[in-house]
C-alpha cells in the first residue's frame, strides 16, 4: 500500500473499529464514537469491548478477531501494556492504520521509548501505520469523520472549509482548531501527531498537498524528526500552490525543553529552524493569532501582483497607525499618482489622498465617497491590497447594506487584489462582508501583518534552482589556518596573499615578498583564539619587526599553548579599508550544513544581526542574506563610506555553501571571520579559516 493510500484510511476511512470503546461518551473510548455520530459519518463504527453487546447503540465485538469485516482505521484506547496483543489482532484482520490515544510510551523516558520502538516493528510487520502513540487524533470535517476525544467538540463542531491543520501536540492542535471555529474560519482535517513514531507533520502536510480539500496548510511543530520528509512535502504544497503557515515552538532553552519532555525529541536552533522553512516557502509565524489570520487571509485564494498597500480610513489617527506598523514590518505604502490625488481632491477638497486616502467623516454623510475611494485605490493607486479602516460606519447595521452596493461591484473588477476591511460590528453584520470576499478585522496592526505575508508570499519568485555540487575531500585531521584556506582555495574562495614559514627568517624573507605592511600570527589547528594568548601581531612594516614578532609569538605560545601542535607562522598581506564580515558554516543536527553572514566585529555574538540560509545558494540568494540583515546599509556605503564589493562578498558566500555541501557530514563548521569586503571592485578576502571536522 502506498503513502498516501495509507493517510486515505487514516483521514478518510471507510470503516473504523474502536478498541476499547465506551458507552460514556465523557471517555476517551466513547467520544469519538459519539462525536461521530453526531457529526453524521457516514462510515461503519465497529466498536469492539469484551464486556458490551452494544455500544452508544451500535452492535460491539468482543474481540478484534470477532469483527465482520478489515477496518480501514482503528481508534485504540486502551492501557499500554494491552496495545501490542491489539496491534497483533488488528494485523491479523487487514487493518490498514492505527490511532494510539494510548500514552505511557516514548513520552516517559527510555523504557517508554523502547516500548515504543518494539510497538512500531511489530506494526510494521503487519503492514500497519501507527499514528501516535500518545495522541488526540483526526478529524475530517467534510465526511463527518472525527477519529478524536478531543473535548473541544462539546462546545462546537468546526464549519467545513479550506484549511488544514497539521499539530505535533493534540491539545494545542485542537486548541488551533477551536480558534479558527470560533472565528468561523473553515477547517478540512486536523491531524495530531504526539510521539510521531511512524507517522508524521511531514506525511499530513504531503497529504493535504495532494488533496482537493484543502486549500490552506496550518502546522505547529515542536521538533522535526525527519528533515528530508518535512521539506519535501513543503515543496510539495508549494508546487500545488498551497500557503503553508508554520508555528514552531522550542525556541527559547526553557521551551526546548518542555519540547523535548513533552514529544520525546528534540529541537534544532530556532533561527535555523525558521531560515530552512522560510527557505521552503513556508510563512513562519510565533502565535496562535498570526498564524489564523494568514490562514484566514490565504484561504481567499487572491495571489496579487503588487506587494503594496493602499489604505482607505475615515480616521486619520489610524491612518498613522496602519503607516507606522507597514513600515516597521517593511509593506511598501507608495503614495497615489498626482492625477488620480488632484481628482479626489475635486471630490473631497479637505480630503487627504495620498496614501493613506482619508474621506474623512464625511463617509457618514456621504457613503458614495467610500466607494470612490477605495476604487481609486484599486484602479489608479495598484496596490495589491486595500485596507479599509470603516470601524463602527461598516458596523452599522444601517449602513451594511449600503457598503455591500459599494464594495460588490469592486471586488468583482479586482479579484486579483485583497480587499479588507477594518470595522467594528455585531457578528451578523461583520459575516456580510465576509461573504462578499472581503476579508474582516478588528485590529489594523493585524490586519497589516497578516496582509504583508500573503503579499509577500504571492510576489515571491520561483526558487532557484540549487547549484551544483561536487564532493569535497576533507584531511584526516582539523587544518590549521593556512591548510585550511588553500583547502578552501580549491572552491575560488579568496584569502589573502600570505606565506607559511617556519623560522623568523622565512618570515621576514616571505614579508619582502609580500609587501609590507603584514599580519603574523601562529599557525596551529588547537589554537582557534589566537589573540588572545598574544599569538597575532599587526603593523608590521619592515624585516626587523617580523623578525622580533616571530620571537615574540613563539614565547607567548610556549607560555600560554605548550602542548599545542604548531606548523610554523603566516606572514600575510594587511590590507586597510573596507568593511569587516564574517561568514561561516555550521552543520545543523537536523537540516545538515547553514550558512550564516553578517558584520564582522566582537558585537556580532550579541547583536545576532545575521543572515542565515541552508546550504548549497547561488549568488542570488547570497545576495539576498547580504541585504538581509539590520546592517547591510554599511555595506552600501553609510554616511559618505565608499560601497564595497557586494558581489565579492555573495560570490564567496554562495561558493562557501557549495564547499559546505559537498564536504559531507564529517564537516562540523567553518569560520571565515573577518572576511574583509573591500570597496566596490577590488574584491573580498578571508583574513582568518577555521575548518572543523569529525576526524577519522
Amino acid at each position: 500500500m502506498t503513502r498516501q493510500a495509507d493517510m486515505d484510511a487514516l483521514l478518510a476511512p471507510r470503516s473504523v473499529a474502536v478498541i476499547g470503546a465506551s458507552e460514556d461518551v465523557t471517555r476517551i473510548g466513547g467520544r469519538p464514537i459519539a462525536a461521530m455520530l453526531a457529526a453524521g459519518y457516514a462510515g461503519r463504527i465497529l466498536p469492539v469491548n469484551p464486556h458490551r453487546g452494544t455500544v452508544q447503540g451500535l452492535a460491539c465485538c468482543a474481540t478484534i478477531d470477532d469483527l465482520p469485516e478489515a477496518p480501514d482505521a482503528a481508534l485504540i484506547a486502551i492501557p499500554a501494556k494491552l496495545v501490542p496483543d491489539a496491534i497483533a489482532a488488528l494485523g491479523r484482520k487487514g487493518c490498514r492504520v492505527a490511532t494510539l490515544f494510548s500514552a505511557g510510551f516514548a513520552e516517559t523516558g527510555k523504557d517508554g521509548a523502547d516500548a515504543q520502538a518494539e510497538l512500531v516493528a511489530l506494526a510494521g510487520s503487519h503492514g500497519i501505520r501507527i499514528l501516535g502513540p500518545n495522541t488526540l487524533g483526526v478529524f475530517n470535517v467534510g465526511i463527518g469523520y472525527f477519529g478524536t476525544f478531543s473535548s473541544s467538540l462539546d462546545t462546537g463542531y468546526p464549519t467545513p472549509g479550506g484549511i488544514g491543520i497539521a499539530s505535533q501536540s493534540g491539545a494545542f492542535g485542537a486548541h488551533l482548531a477551536a480558534l479558527a471555529r470560533d472565528r468561523g474560519l473553515g477547517l478540512s482535517v486536523l491531524m495530531t501527531t504526539g510521539n510521531e513514531s511512524d507517522i508524521t507533520v511531514a506525511d499530513a502536510i504531503s497529504w493535504m498537498a495532494a488533496s482537493d480539500g484543502t486549500d490552506v496548510i496550518c502546522a505547529y511543530m515542536e521538533a522535526i524528526n525527519d528533515a528530508p520528509a518535512l521539506l519535501g512535502a513543503l515543496d510539495a504544497a508549494r508546487a500545488a500552490g498551497k500557503p503553508v503557515i508554520a508555528l514552531k515552538s522550542g525556541r527559547s532553552v526553557v521551551g526546548a525543553r518542555a519540547a523535548a519532555s513533552h514529544t520525546a525529541s528534540l529541537t534544532g536552533d530556532a533561527a535555523v529552524s525558521d531560515a530552512v522553512l522560510a527557505a521552503h516557502g513556508v510563512m513562519v509565524v510565533r502565535d496562535p493569532e498570526a498564524l489564523l489570520d494568514i490562514a484566514y487571509v490565504a484561504s481567499r485564494g487572491i495571489a496579487p501582483r503588487q506587494h503594496s498597500l493602499g489604505v482607505i480610513t475615515v480616521s486619520g489617527g489610524a491612518g498613522i497607525v496602519i503607516c507606522d506598523e507597514a513600515e516597521r514590518i517593511g509593506l511598501p505604502m507608495p503614495p497615489m499618482p498626482g492625477a488620480a490625488q488632484k481628482r479626489l481632491k475635486e471630490v473631497l477638497p479637505y480630503a487627504s489622498p495620498g496614501n493613506p486616502l482619508d474621506c474623512t467623516a464625511q463617509a457618514l454623510n456621504d457613503p458614495s465617497l467610500l466607494e470612490t475611494f477605495t476604487r481609486a485605490a484599486l484602479a489608479d493607486g495598484g496596490y495589491g491590497a486595500v485596507l479599509c479602516f470603516f470601524t463602527y460606519v461598516a458596523g452599522s447595521p444601517a449602513m451594511v447594506d449600503t457598503v455591500v452596493a459599494a464594495m460588490r461591484p469592486l471586488r468583482a473588477e479586482f479579484p486579483d487584489r485583497i480587499i479588507a476591511f477594518c470595522a467594528l460590528g455585531a457578528p451578523e453584520v461583520m459575516s456580510r462582508y465576509d461573504a462578499e470576499g472581503i476579508v474582516v478585522f478588528r485590529d489594523p496592526c493585524r490586519a497589516v501583518r497578516a496582509l504583508d505575508a500573503v503579499l509577500r508570499r504571492a510576489v515571491a519568485p520561483a526558487p532557484p534552482a540549487p547549484p551544483d555540487v561536487v564532493p569535497v575531500l576533507l584531511p584526516a585531521d582539523a587544518p590549521d589556518e593556512a591548510a585550511a584556506k588553500a583547502l578552501l582555495a580549491r572552491s575560488g574562495i579568496r584569502s589573502a596573499p600570505e606565506r607559511r614559514a617556519v623560522s623568523a627568517a622565512q618570515a621576514a624573507e616571505a614579508a619582502e615578498e609580500i609587501g609590507f605592511p603584514v599580519v603574523l600570527k601562529i599557525l596551529s589547528p588547537d589554537i582557534v583564539h589566537k589573540s588572545d594568548i598574544g599569538a597575532v601581531r599587526l603593523d608590521l612594516n619592515d624585516a626587523d619587526a617580523v623578525r622580533a614578532a616571530y620571537a615574540g609569538i613563539a614565547a607567548a605560545v610556549e607560555h600560554h599553548a605548550p602542548g599545542a601542535r604548531i606548523g610554523g607562522m603566516l606572514v600575510a598581506r594587511q590590507f586597510s579599508g573596507g568593511v569587516e564580515c564574517l561568514m561561516g558554516v555550521s552543520r545543523d543536527p537536523t537540516f545538515g550544513p547553514v550558512a550564516v553572514f553578517g558584520l564582522g566585529g566582537i558585537f556580532v555574538e550579541i547583536l545576532r544581526d545575521v543572515a542565515v540560509r541552508p546550504c548549497p545558494f547561488g549568488v542570488e540568494t547570497a545576495r539576498q542574506m547580504i541585504g538581509a540583515i539590520r546592517g547591510a546599509d554599511v555595506l552600501r556605503g553609510a554616511r559618505g563610506r565608499p560601497a564595497v564589493d557586494v558581489e565579492a562578498l555573495a560570490s564567496m558566500l554562495s561558493r562557501l555553501s557549495i564547499f559546505a555541501a559537498g564536504a559531507g557530514p564529517r564537516l562540523v563548521s567553518i569560520d571565515l571571520n573577518p572576511v574583509l569586503a573591500l570597496p566596490q571592485g577590488q574584491g573580498a578576502f578571508a583574513l582568518d579559516a577555521v575548518i572543523e571536522i569529525e576526524e577519522g
